[in-house]
């Protein structure tokens, strides 16, 4: 008798799935799972846009993963930007697992958490070309890239189905301000071994040529502080230590002190002198209560409010709002960042403000001030040639630079039917022969107001929108509790809608609108308060619609007594 042979068992796939981060920039995270083991790559949060009113963050839906957070076997980092590590104390209160990041990286997620009162969450500090091994299936190996934060690496990931390659935040920077150029040879040795495939960051994809050097500026920097006369104001976003360390050179060239102003200011600069990124002698620090101490000209000013946010500090400077700081004429004030798509009417507007108070306002469109931190299509193409990947799924960009970057995929030798545009929650199967979407997984936006999460949902913000054009008309209606009929003339309250003492008529007419519904309702025998608000809602809406084509909330309260 022949022997019995056991069935050739399916070979187990690789699963991919973005929480956030295509088809979009900002909020990323990427899930990695091989049997048993899950490994996540960035945990980042976004901006709310103009009509999330009220919403302070926006952080990935984590649902998936919160029911299988036991198979979580840790969270890699690729750097330190808010939307590569924004939403981590959110996300670690439902799954919680370690962390693994280079040293600036570990030490914002840490400042984070603090601040959370997050404890207990083990950390990790790596270096460039140090490899992690997570679960029985998955190994991590770190490679620095240039970027405009210090310690950012791309990783690559290792299981049985092969090595993916997740470039995060990247440029090819042949004369960076520290010196340590992106590790072009580790990329190169994984391109000689196999990279099953790449999931590469789109930012600048529609930008031809290379991505300018950050040195690039720095003579840019130097001139504006030989010729100022007056104080040095410098906005930028506090995470760019190596911008930041330039301008403090600088400064520190020109016999000035540096005042850091801004809560991330503050807390970003502090830790990163604490770990050695950032470099200042202590007898060149001020404090902001001590700046009247100085004369004018010894004085630069490091501050949030690049992209005039309205409660940052450049913000209420510019308004007469900031308690230690008040915008004179002479001052130098130079914003050292372009805008975000989106925030170009509120830098505008601080702009105005600044040169209404007689400063001399120094911004990127009249002056080379700021260098991205991204590939354009010529080092993007060279990582693609340097890794040679088998798949190719695009990343980090809303969905025509996606589209775009499949098409540089194709045109460097990826097979068509081997590149992929994801989209968030699509779960992605890749073996050593296939690789396809099959199934979604929830992937939406989690809304952050105040110690909130997630309880502001779509149909509260489109209430607050409602509110926000429309403004609000309330009904007071007071009823008899033994008989339901009215005890006294309804009251009607207004807010946002018209100045009352100039509307009266319009007042009284709302009033009679609602105590011929009330009559109505009696005649038909209708008692029930749900009928009573219904319909006194409906008439007050197509009265006020009819006689001003207007559509405040209309919110009748019933009062028993």
């Amino acid at each position: 008798m022949t022997p019995r042979t056991k069935a050739a068992q399916p070979a187990s796939r690789l699963r991919i799935v973005s929480l956030g981060g295509v088809d979009e920039i900002g909020k990323n995270m990427t899930v990695f799972e091989y049997e048993d083991d899950i490994v996540v790559v960035d945990c980042g949060s976004i901006f709310p846009k103009e009509d999330m009113l009220g919403v302070d963050l926006v952080i990935p839906d984590v649902s998936y993963l919160v029911e299988k957070k036991r198979n979580v076997r840790g969270y890699l980092f690729t750097h330190g930007h808010e939307d590569h590590i924004g939403a981590t104390p959110y996300i670690l209160r439902q799954v919680p697992a370690p962390l693994y990041g280079t040293k600036l990286t570990l030490a914002l997620v840490d400042l984070k958490l603090k601040e959370h009162r997050i404890q207990g969450i083990p950390m990790q500090v790596v270096q460039p070309r140090d490899e992690v091994r997570l679960g029985k299936n998955f190994t991590a190996k770190f490679i620095h890239v240039s970027h405009s934060i210090a310690g950012a690496c791309a990783i690559a990931l290792t299981c049985p189905a092969g090595t993916v390659v997740v470039t995060g935040d990247f440029k090819i920077d042949y004369t960076p301000v520290d010196g340590h150029i992106t590790d072009l040879a580790s990329f190169a040795e994984l391109g000689e071994r196999g990279v099953l495939a790449m999931l590469c960051e789109s930012t600048n994809v529609e930008r031809p040529g290379h991505t300018i050097s950050e040195k690039k500026i720095g003579v840019t920097f130097e001139n504006m502080f030989r010729d100022a006369q007056g104080r040095v104001i410098v906005a930028m976003f506090a995470s760019n230590i190596h911008r930041m360390q330039m301008v403090i050179d600088n400064a520190l060239r020109y016999g000035r002190r540096v005042c850091f102003i801004g809560r991330s200011m503050v807390n970003v600069s502090r830790v990163a002198m604490q770990i050695g990124e950032l470099r200042i002698p202590p007898e060149a620090i001020i404090e902001a209560d001590a700046l009247d101490q100085y004369p004018d000209n010894e004085i630069l000013v490091m501050t949030t409010g690049s992209q005039g946010e309205p409660m940052s500090a450049l913000h209420r400077m510019a308004f007469s709002e900031h308690k230690q700081v008040t915008i004179d004429a002479g001052d130098r004030i130079i914003i050292s960042a372009s805008a975000i798509p989106g925030n170009e009417i509120t830098i505008s507007r601080v702009i105005d403000e600044l040169f209404q108070k007689g400063a001399e306002v120094i911004y990127d469109r009249n002056t080379p001030l700021h260098v991205s931190g991204h590939a354009c299509q010529e080092e993007l193409k060279m990582m693609l040639a340097l890794t040679k990947p088998h798949y190719f799924i695009p990343v980090h960009g809303e969905y025509r630079m996606l589209c775009k970057h499949a098409e540089i995929g194709k045109l460097m030798g990826v097979e068509p039917k081997n590149v992929l545009v994801a989209k968030n929650g699509e779960v992605i199967e890749i073996t050593k022969r296939s690789m396809r979407a099959t199934s979604n997984v929830p992937a939406g936006d989690v809304y952050i107001d105040g110690t909130g999460i997630g309880d502001v949902g779509s149909a509260v913000l489109r209430d607050r929108r409602h509110l926000a054009e429309d403004g609000i008309v309330m009904a007071i209606i007071t009823l008899s509790s033994e008989n339901g009929k009215p005890v006294a003339d309804p009251e009607i309250i207004t807010r946002g809608f018209v100045y009352v003492k100039e509307a009266e008529a319009l007042m009284g007419e709302l009033k009679r609108v609602v105590n011929e519904s009330l009559a109505s309702c009696e005649r038909q025998k209708q008692h029930d308060w749900a009928t009573i608000k219904g319909r006194v809602k409906s008439n007050i809406s197509g009265y006020l619609y009819k006689t001003t084509r207007r559509s405040p909330m209309v919110l009748p309260v019933i009062i028993e007594v």
